[in-house]
């Protein structure tokens, strides 16, 4: 009968790691490729399986492609630290798994929490995500971040979503802001971009607007303002610094 591997990339997930595996622990196979944490990330995870293995990290999309091909089963399920696996989409997939198929790759509803609230509106609900493929069929396009899976086949949509519990604090998200808009610039300037003293302007009005107005943020109240000003914020934030990083070359150029 045809197996399933839950893979996991880690760095300094010691408060996460032990609910994300132990909503996985089913699986025939688990598999943590972890970039240098100095916490106990490593040691805890090796209470759930001992394919843990330390490695460089290589951006999001390259190291998840590197855990995938770690793994030894057909099927794959890709886990993030601050993800569950709900016991009715374990159900779910294992259907799927055992049958083996008949498709070849599952998108995957996500239900997302901010500072432990569930939120609905802004694009955060349903949040489809490729996650369940066959190991010979998916792979991520290895972007610098807002990694995703291309799938050679056909694509279905399971109906139970799994938990993320992201950001969980105001401070969390502008840690995260500063490192993610870095990743994002780069990612801009690889792909050719040369963004406009303009676009600080108006792509950070862009950005609140859709999420408050066009995906109703409104309806969260409190906290749909919050986050839509927030993503506003890492807009304004990774067009700037993808300016700078454009101005720093060119210095460096210039000066070779």
């Amino acid at each position: 009968m045809p197996g399933l591997a839950v893979t996991v990339i880690t760095r300094n997930e010691e408060k996460n790691i032990v609910a994300c595996l132990e909503s996985a622990r089913w699986a025939d196979e688990i598999v943590v490729l972890d970039s240098g944490s100095s916490d106990r990330t490593v040691e805890l995870a090796r209470q759930f399986t001992d394919r843990v293995l330390t490695v460089p990290w290589e951006g999001f999309g390259k190291t998840k492609n590197r855990a995938v091909a770690e793994a030894t089963m057909p099927w794959i399920f890709v886990l993030d630290a601050d993800e569950r696996i709900t016991p009715e989409l374990r159900q779910e997939i294992e259907e799927i798994v055992r049958a083996d198929g008949p498709l070849d790759g599952y998108r995957v509803p996500r239900r997302n929490f901010f500072c432990g609230r569930f939120i609905k509106h802004l694009g955060w609900y349903p949040d489809y995500s490729i996650r369940l493929f066959r190991r010979d069929k998916g792979r991520f396009v290895e972007r610098e971040v807002h990694e995703s899976v291309q799938v050679q086949g056909r694509v279905g949509t399971l109906r139970h979503p799994m938990l993320h519990y992201t950001y969980t604090s105001l401070s969390d998200f502008v840690q995260r802001l500063d490192r993610y808009s870095t990743l994002a610039a780069q990612e801009l300037l690889k792909q050719g971009k040369r963004p406009l003293w303009g676009e600080l302007v108006w792509r950070p009005w862009l950005t609140f607007l859709k999420l408050y107005i066009l995906q109703r943020g409104f309806l969260a109240g409190r906290d749909g303002y919050l986050l839509a000003s927030l993503y506003s914020t890492y807009t304004l934030v990774k067009y700037a610094k993808a300016r700078e990083l454009r101005q720093q070359s060119g210095q460096q150029g210039t000066a070779a």
